[in-house]
């Protein structure tokens, strides 16, 4: 950590206090209702033209998602691997990306890792209770978001204060001896507004070594979470806003073996790692809000210890300051222009990188039911150059009910601090690739949405194709060298009835073929998987959801097959009144015995009772 955080964490901290001092359910569902933040021009789902799925607060609630981690499985096309639960370290695979190829937002401040292999973003440690809506911008988005975005982007919003004053204060205890609770306070006037809230979950765990080989260790977890937003209104509309989110993890987990299933046995293994991701911004407008300019300063920072037998074995640091300029013009109703600047900082282990952009973006709409967007970005690198990235997309609304989208972009990714200097004495590597060089991606995606005249009957199909070269990959001769080609093709179906005012149903299927330039499948990846969500929410003060998952077999690393899976769960809750909620949960109700990643095992039979009180 560093002087920068503290004076972020501070001026997130100062703005509430003038507040603290003065101190609806939404249901629309239609997709020209819902706006789309991850695209830069706040375009609605209906304009943007190509696929995004979104995952609200109020989707969190009902299927009793506790990690951001399970909340972002539930959208078609992406793929989850833990190495074991609670604090296992996850990926997020994008339609075959890879996870250092997705790049993740904490709001709009980039938390990649940069100490990481491939700068991937951990999720292992993010609760859901800071989370206010996830967007899954799906393909290239680096003429949107830069470097990283190469095959999509998972943008999370936390929770934003109200109007008045609210707050909540809940608690759960459930299998394993895990205990999960937390307390929040925000409100709000004309003057501005605040958000405070901390979070804190415990639990003995499993072992992360699947216990089916023998493994009987417990691998326990525990976690703190805080976060802070705050925003002060001043003269001409104009707006100051400023946020953290802090964490503090610390996760049992086992040790390598190399005659055990996946390499993987019970030892004494502990990582500690602290989180956190700030922003300051200030909202401009000007010729009554046509032309709106937004500065922002953030910055994101990620401490990782390891330890062996009570010995530390391995540590890691990284931080990223980005600083960014947008400016938005709406020239009139069918034209709209948003262009930008950022620059970005990134250091891990004392080595050192920084990329500046330039991005323009146009939204022209010949026609009232007619979307055509278009972007240029142009990234220079200190040390890989510049790259240049191009995004077009069309969205066409028939009629009130059905909208057809297509949508085709470029991204790239620079290589990681890490890959950019790797030696390998051992190995006979005693200096870095100097060759080494960006991977590029390029692809396209088209399909329609579709609802029926009274909004009860939805559906949607998306087909997509992406082509990724100069794929970085590691091997003993070169250290980290341009050895691959990826290809990932397949397609999404998506839909949902409501059969009764208390009765509804939703699914989604995914199906993706990804090869690299041999020919041969990508490994943990699963060419089939979906899901389904039944919702109760009779009158009266009962709700509940059955959430049904399915995931299809993976190749494995070592040449073998990792078996597909069903898992069921259940989440219901009752309401006293506006104030008193009881909730509960039954997770892998039919203790379905499944691998995310060889060797590493999950939770079987589980569940779960918590209190909530709002006042």
């Amino acid at each position: 950590m560093s002087y920068r955080h503290i004076l972020l964490g501070a001026a997130a901290l100062s703005l509430t206090l003038p507040v603290l001092a003065q101190t609806s359910e939404n249901t629309e569902t239609h997709l020209d209702t819902i706006t789309v933040e991850g695209s830069r021009l706040n375009q609605t789902q209906a304009e943007i033209g190509s696929s995004v799925s979104i995952i609200t607060e109020e989707d969190v609630d009902q299927l009793g998602f506790d990690f951001a981690l399970d909340a972002v499985a539930s959208a078609p096309g992406v793929t989850i691997n833990q190495n074991g639960s609670f604090g296992g370290n996850s990926s997020v695979r994008i339609r075959g990306a890879s996870s250092g190829q997705t790049l993740v937002l904490v709001d709009g401040v980039p938390v990649n890792d940069p100490s990481g292999t491939d700068g991937s973003y951990n999720f292992a440690y993010m609760d859901t209770d800071t989370i206010e809506r996830i967007e899954v911008l799906k393909g290239p988005q680096s003429t949107l978001w830069g470097s990283d975005a190469i095959g999509g982007v998972v943008s999370i919003t936390t929770k934003t204060p109200e109007q008045g004053l609210a707050g909540t204060v809940f608690g759960e205890y459930g299998a394993f001896n895990t205990f999960r609770g937390g307390a929040s306070v925000g409100g709000g006037n004309d003057t501005g507004d605040f958000r405070l809230s901390a979070s804190r979950i415990d639990t003995d765990g499993i072992s992360k070594a699947d216990e089916a080989n023998g493994n009987t260790e417990e691998d326990g977890y525990e976690s703190s979470t805080l976060s802070a937003r705050g925003g002060l209104n001043l003269t001409n509309n104009i707006r100051l806003d400023s946020g953290l989110v802090w964490n503090e993890a610390e996760s049992e987990y086992d040790s390598y073996s190399g005659t055990a299933q996946g390499r993987v046995a019970d030892g004494d293994e502990v990582a500690k790692n602290e989180t956190l991701s700030s922003h300051l911004a200030l909202t401009v407008p000007l010729f009554d809000d046509r032309f709106v300019n937004e500065f922002m300063v953030g910055y994101s920072d990620i401490s990782r210890k390891n330890y062996t037998n009570g010995v530390n074995s391995y540590e890691a640091e990284g931080d990223r300051t980005i600083y960014r300029y947008q400016g938005t013009f709406t020239i009139n109703d069918a034209n709209k222009l948003a262009f930008g600047a950022e620059r970005e900082e990134t250091t891990a282990n004392d080595e050192d990188a920084s990329i500046d952009g330039l991005f323009a973006l146009y939204e022209f709409k010949p026609v009232e039911k007619l979307t055509l967007t278009g972007g240029v970005r142009v990234d220079d690198h200190n040390t890989f150059g510049s790259e240049t990235t191009g995004r077009v997309a069309a969205a066409y609304a028939t009629n009130d009910q059905l909208t057809l989208r297509a949508s085709w972009g470029q991204g790239f990714k620079a290589p990681s601090i890490f890959q950019s200097t790797y030696i390998c004495t051992f190995c006979g590597l005693t200096e870095p690739n100097r060759n080494l060089k960006p991977e590029t991606s390029e692809a396209f995606d088209l399909g329609f949405d579709w609802q029926s005249t009274n909004g009860k009957t939805k559906t949607g199909v998306t087909y997509f194709n992406q082509e990724t070269e100069n794929m970085i990959d590691f091997s003993y001769t070169a250290g980290y060298d341009n050895i691959d080609l990826v290809n990932s093709k397949g397609f999404e179906v998506y839909g949902s009835h409501q059969f009764t005012d208390w009765l509804g149903v939703s699914a989604n299927y995914a199906y993706i073929d990804a090869e690299d330039g041999n020919g041969a499948e990508l490994h943990r990846l699963p060419e089939n998987s979906g899901d389904v969500t039944f919702s109760l929410t009779p009158e009266g003060p009962f709700s509940g959801a059955i959430l049904v998952r399915y995931n299809g077999e993976e190749a494995n690393t070592n040449g073998t097959t990792l078996d597909s899976w069903t898992r069921v769960d259940l989440k219901g809750s009752y309401n006293i009144d506006d104030r008193l909620e009881f909730y509960a949960r039954i997770e892998n109700m039919f203790d379905e015995d499944y691998q995310q990643i060889l060797g590493y095992g999950t939770p079987g039979l589980s569940g779960s009772l918590g209190v909530r009180l709002r006042y």
